[in-house]
């Protein structure tokens, strides 16, 4: 893994994050191709497939990842039709995770909507979940290219590692930072990264350029999802399409929450432990209601700046994101990469 220099969100190129719906509208019309293919790949004989594949699909998102594969081709001198099918894959296999995340964390709410487990129930949720897993997969085979098709396999392998590992702690006080770390790699840092990879093998640069991108969308997957991780301590609910709190709830040690737990005294600790323990139990019985007392963790997080500092780390990520690509030429794609950097910083949902 290559190792970029240290750096701090303050040392990004002026570019704002609203920038990023800018780059956006720049690449509206392969987007639109992607959504489309999506469609089309998840059309299926079974009925129940076809409205939970068509309500997971409507309920929007920032298709952050096939814009990062769309930017990074662009950047690299490609514009072709395989931008569009990779893209959709990628996407898919995303829109997979999401399924089955739903129903690990018992999920009632997907971008403020209804989750597919809520509406269908978590068997039929899985097994879609398992479908888009394959329809990507088929895809990814369908476009022939095999370093493409490996980054996939490891990347899909890499998610689900993160995931077990993530379910092997929760609840447990005593997470360290290096596991956390781990976690938000596999689970969320790796599609960003195999998504700006791709772009780049799709426009035949060198491997040494590979990488960059690779390392790229690494950086900015971890300031991604450390931004989510202070999003859901920040009280929010109808930014954020969920309740606040749920990472907690579920017995997600997160940073902002870990953070606090390496500052505040014993008595904090062991106030926040009881926390997780309650919420452990709550998980064994079924319960998932808003009587469960969070106050001494939240009180802990906002006192040893849990949040700030998360954010501060994501902004630290972001910088090298930037610092990966800063050997390209300058212009309208790298500045578009550069702007979903400053995007996953300062997003409020």
């Amino acid at each position: 893994m290559t190792q970029l220099p240290p750096a701090s969100f303050s040392q990004l190129p002026v570019i704002a994050a609203s920038d990023f719906g800018a780059a956006l509208e720049r690449i509206s019309e392969p987007l639109a191709l992607v959504e489309r293919a999506m469609h089309e790949q998840v059309a299926s004989a079974s009925e129940l497939l076809a409205a939970l594949g068509d309500h997971v699909l409507r309920s929007g998102g920032k298709r952050m990842r096939p814009a990062l594969l769309l930017m990074a081709a662009d950047l690299c001198g490609y514009t072709g039709p395989r931008r569009i099918h990779v893209g959709a894959a990628v996407e898919l296999l995303h829109t997979a995770t999401l399924l089955h995340d739903d129903v690990v964390d018992f999920s009632q709410l997907r971008r403020g909507r209804p989750s597919a487990n809520a509406l269908w129930g978590n068997r039929r949720a899985v097994l879609a979940g398992d479908f888009f897993y394959a329809r990507a997969s088929s895809m990814i085979v369908e476009d022939g290219d095999l370093e493409i098709l490996w980054i996939f396999a490891n990347t899909i392998r890499s998610m689900a590692e993160g995931e077990l590992l993530q379910l092997e702690r929760s609840f447990d006080p005593t997470v360290t930072e290096a596991h956390y770390f781990g976690v938000i790699e596999r689970k969320s840092a790796v599609l960003l990264s195999a998504a700006s990879e791709a772009g780049a093998i799709l426009g035949g640069v060198t491997r040494a350029e590979r990488r960059k991108l690779a390392d790229f969308g690494r950086e900015l997957g971890l300031a991604f999802q450390l931004r989510d991780d202070a999003l859901d301590y920040e009280d929010r609910e109808s930014d954020l399409g969920k309740r606040p709190y749920d990472d907690l709830r579920e017995g997600k040690v997160t940073l902002p929450l870990l953070l606090a737990l390496k500052r505040c005294t014993n008595a904090e600790r062991d106030a926040i432990a009881s926390v997780l323990k309650t919420a452990a139990y709550r998980e064994v019985e079924g319960r998932d209601d808003d009587s469960l007392d969070l106050t001494p963790a939240l009180e802990a997080v906002e006192r040893y700046r849990g949040i700030a500092d998360t954010i501060r780390r994501a902004g630290e990520h972001a910088a090298r994101a930037a610092a990966a690509i800063a050997p390209f030429p300058d212009g309208v794609a790298k500045r578009d990469l550069l702007a979903a950097a400053a995007f996953s910083v300062a997003r409020d949902h």
